[in-house]
């Protein structure tokens, strides 16, 4: 598929790798985080296992018609990691692959070789790449993002097995027509990125949502005036609020939803939730949802977290208009909206399912960027 010379890289090269390479490739495949995400490396990993991959992995994957390089340092040839292609497959598309060591990584070092591997492999006639992610890896699917390919699903359990689960696969692909030109994510990440950035005005903290989270999400919304403003009203099931904050990262990034913990900005503790959800990027417009443990409110904490995630979201992002909907009979979280500066829109009747087989009205909100 592609010669085996050194291809150049901006900061990096990829080039063929050599036994004198075993060191650091061990070094850097004992971060835990590319076990992790990469189940089918051996762990721990030893040089052993960087001189198996080095003198017959990689000559096999050549020999099959795909490609393996290591991503070295341009000036001083250490190792900042790998990246390869695939063997194309039978309508001749490929997939990329890389892992970047830990003391290589903010560099932009693994985005220069995806964009390289990726130039050169259309250069020679394949029509198409893909790219495979962990749905909780957000930093490699920035990577993707960042190299022109478009987010196009996710494959439930197509992943290794991580804590004994078959992992889900964020799918993202590039095609030889495709201007290749980074793609901007139309929600971005609080100041900070994922998972560590964050809002405050502080009083309360806005965090993004991330597994470490589930147990005290699945709390709150369990509570049974929470599930009584839910839609539908039904209780929750553990297992659905712990995909909700392990996919968090991968919704936010790829513009479906964003959400968030409220958390005290003095001790860090989970106080409630709010997200955007029904993203409609050509309207410019999301839709607003809180809810807050009982033992934090009567605070004004809520009307602090929609204030701040309102002016993020009019200063950050393309968004014009956020609408919320409200029970006629939630008169609390009425007068949150009205202290945010949302207007009263009208009256739908008959919008939102109740108990049982029962319609309730829904009276509908908004605030517009000024």
């Amino acid at each position: 598929m592609l010669p085996q010379e050194a291809i150049p890289a901006g900061p990096a090269v990829l080039r063929l790798p050599v036994e004198g390479d075993a060191d650091q490739i061990a070094r850097a495949c004992a971060d835990p985080e590319i076990a992790r995400f990469i189940p089918f490396i051996p762990s721990p990993y030893t040089r052993d296992d960087a001189l198996t991959w080095i003198t017959k992995t990689v000559p096999a994957t050549w020999e099959n018609g795909g490609a393996d390089f290591v991503v070295a340092d341009a000036a001083t040839d250490e190792v900042l990691g790998t990246a390869g292609l695939k063997p194309q497959d039978r309508f001749g598309g490929t997939e990329v692959g890389y892992w970047l060591a830990p003391w290589a990584r903010g560099r932009g070092v693994v985005t220069a070789a995806v964009r390289a591997l990726a130039e050169r492999a259309f250069a020679r006639g394949v029509p198409r790449i893909e790219l495979y992610a962990d749905v909780e890896n957000v930093a490699s699917q920035q990577v993707a993002l960042r190299c022109g390919f478009a987010h196009e699903g996710v494959l439930r359990g197509a992943g290794g097995p991580r804590d004994g689960t078959p992992a889900d696969l964020a799918v993202f692909g590039r095609l030889s027509t495709d201007p290749g030109d980074p793609i901007t994510p139309f929600l971005p990440f609080f100041p900070g990125g994922f998972p560590g950035g964050s809002l405050t005005d502080g009083v309360v903290r806005l965090t993004p949502l991330t597994t470490a989270d589930a147990a005290d999400y699945f709390a709150l919304a369990s509570l049974p005036d929470v599930i009584d403003s839910s839609v539908p009203p039904v209780p929750p099931e553990y297992a659905g609020s712990e995909v909700l904050c392990r996919y968090a990262g991968h919704r936010w990034l790829t513009g479906q939803r964003a959400d968030i913990a409220i958390r005290d900005a003095a001790t860090g503790e989970f106080a409630g939730e709010i997200q955007l959800t029904g993203v409609v990027p050509p309207l410019g417009q999301a839709m607003l949802g809180y809810s807050l443990r009982p033992e934090f409110r009567g605070r004004g904490l809520v009307t602090r977290a929609v204030d701040l995630l309102v002016e993020w979201a009019f200063a950050s992002t393309p968004l014009r208009r956020i609408i919320a909907g409200t029970n006629p009979g939630n008169t609390a979280s009425q007068r949150v909206l009205e202290r945010a500066g949302f207007v009263r829109e009208h009256l739908v009747k008959g919008l939102l399912p109740g108990p049982g087989d029962t319609r309730l009205d829904d009276i509908q909100w908004a605030r517009t960027r000024p």
